[in-house]
């Protein structure tokens, strides 16, 4: 039995409008969760200080953070495919309140890593759930729709870097802990009572040779099973390793390099490094996820991340060589999140389109666990950097870049393409067979 969640196979009418009016209160809520990741770097010095725990162990809480979020996301699938993405997005923004909530009275690292658990809970609800029902609504779009819906979770630090850096200043890191977590709780809650997946499902429309899209809804223990899931598992952590940590430890990566309150100025506006890089560095992730997206509809998945993971090796070469000067640091980080941010976008629309639309809830969920496994690198950042500096850790974040682009052009594409003509042919067979049996 099909639930309503699941739609039915037939086709209807899009109702263009609503259907836009879901992705944007999917952004919404995914920007209200951003800071979960992408403000933490604005927290880690400031505990340290206040507790002397360490750079490493406090980092902990950050990948712990992000292994809970990812792993849990094809359970909290699960939940949305038998119940629907209301009551799951609701659960959330408890949690995400909750966590950092804890966060501000947390005296010691137990209860810092129990609110990354919380944390990390409620993101990997709102996360999943968004992504998913973008999916769902866009067959016709996937790239742009899950690039803007993730466009919300990379961005949506952007409009609060700035308040959250002045109010950890002012009134110290426990009390930011406390306002922002209260607010990006309430407005998920309230967001919550207005999502809806489509009541039908939406069939993908046959897009031209460089962007082959399944006439098949594999099921997850299918997907599972197929080999062309494991290697787009494995390239999503090997460029998934390298952002993360910069996303960590670009904080600490500036005070090491002696230039986190060294004044930039750029296009008229001018601010510490530190602060001026996390900002643009929102900004770029934020454009880069629906801009690449887009540009994967029109040349093919694999041709966008090949571009993509090919500047984020580069600019990590540069901020090897050169990261030590402040406008170089500023730049050079800016356009690597803003390539680097298209795995959100690039790799839920590849899934979409290699194992359908029924079940693009729990497929995209499970291969969203990449991040968490990549997410186990980060504490090692910090141990490496201790031991031979921060360049080493760049050269090795090189490397796994410019391995997945090659194997995103020479090893995704070709399997891929073998996988989607294959299984169609296989079922065409057996639907061949099956109807010469029934007029014997």
């Amino acid at each position: 039995m099909i639930s309503s969640t699941d739609g039915a196979v037939t086709a209807a009418p899009l109702r263009t409008g609503f259907r836009w009016l879901q992705l944007a209160m999917g952004i919404v809520c995914m920007a209200m969760i951003a800071n979960l990741q992408y403000g933490w770097t604005l927290f880690v010095d400031p505990i340290d200080h206040a507790h002397h725990w360490g750079r490493a162990a406090i980092q902990l809480a950050f990948t712990v953070f992000v292994v809970t979020e990812t792993w849990l996301v094809p359970v909290e699938a699960w939940f949305v495919d038998k119940y629907g993405p209301r009551v799951v997005i609701m659960f959330g923004g408890v949690m995400i309140a909750l966590s950092w909530v804890l966060n501000s009275f947390a005296d010691s690292l137990p209860l810092l890593y129990t609110a990354a658990v919380i944390g990390g809970m409620g993101a990997g609800a709102v996360y999943g759930t968004c992504v998913g029902n973008a999916l769902k609504w866009f067959p016709d779009r996937r790239g742009l729709a899950a690039g803007a819906t993730a466009a919300g979770f990379g961005a949506g630090a952007a409009l609060t870097v700035v308040p959250i850096a002045a109010m950890i200043v002012s009134s110290g890191y426990q009390h930011a802990f406390l306002t922002f977590g209260i607010g990006q709780g309430v407005i998920v809650f309230v967001l919550a009572f207005f999502i809806q997946p489509p009541r039908i499902s939406i069939p993908p429309k046959k897009k031209q040779l460089n962007l082959p899209q399944t006439k098949i809804d594999f099921t997850p223990p299918q997907v599972l099973r197929a080999p062309i899931f494991w290697v787009m598992y494995l390239v999503f952590v090997m460029v998934a390793s390298g952002g993360l940590m910069t996303a960590a430890q670009i904080a600490p990566i500036a005070h090491d390099f002696k230039i986190a309150d060294t004044p930039v100025s750029l296009a008229g506006f001018q601010m510490a490094a530190l602060t001026f890089a996390i900002s643009l560095d929102r900004i770029f992730d934020g454009f880069g996820r629906p801009f690449f997206g887009f540009v994967s509809d029109t040349i093919g998945r694999e041709n966008t991340m090949f571009i993509a993971f090919g500047t984020a090796a580069l600019m990590l070469l540069t901020l090897s060589a050169y990261g030590h000067v402040p406008v170089v640091f500023v730049l050079a980080t800016a356009v690597y999140f803003g390539v680097f941010g298209e795995i959100y976008s690039l790799f839920p629309a590849t899934c979409g389109d290699t194992f359908g639309s029924k079940f693009a809830t729990t497929n995209n969920g499970m291969l969203y666990t990449a991040k968490g496994t990549a997410s186990l690198l980060v504490p090692l950042a910090s141990v490496i950097s201790a031991a031979y500096g921060w360049k080493a850790v760049f050269v090795v974040a090189v490397a796994l870049n410019a391995t997945a682009a090659l194997m995103a052009l020479f090893v995704i594409k070709p399997l891929r393409r073998s996988f989607i003509l294959g299984k169609e042919a296989e079922s065409a067979n057996t639907a061949t067979a099956g109807a010469k049996t029934e007029t014997a």
